[in-house]
């Protein structure tokens, strides 16, 4: 992905994808996210936390709760989101 095109995608992007996948497969696994992320998004929606794994970009969890309003829960001991609906 080029910087331009970088520059164009927004956290609520990032977000409204991560909420269509976990409506349409019902789970979307952490990894997942972030290799999908890494790779269609860019690195910048990327963080390495304080345990020293990837994680998603405050900015991108604080749109990705405001989008699903409820309706997907984290699953800690499986790493993953659940569409609850």
């Amino acid at each position: 992905m080029s910087e331009n095109q970088q520059a164009e995608v927004t956290a609520k992007q990032v977000a409204e994808w991560m909420v269509e996948e976990i409506r349409f497969r019902g789970i979307l696994r952490q990894e997942e996210a972030i290799a999908h992320v890494r790779e269609h998004f860019g690195e910048a929606f990327i963080f390495v936390n304080e345990n020293g794994n990837a994680s998603l970009e405050k900015e991108v969890k604080k749109e990705f709760r405001k989008l699903h309003r409820g309706r997907i829960a984290w699953d800690r001991d499986g790493f993953m989101w659940a569409w609850i609906g």
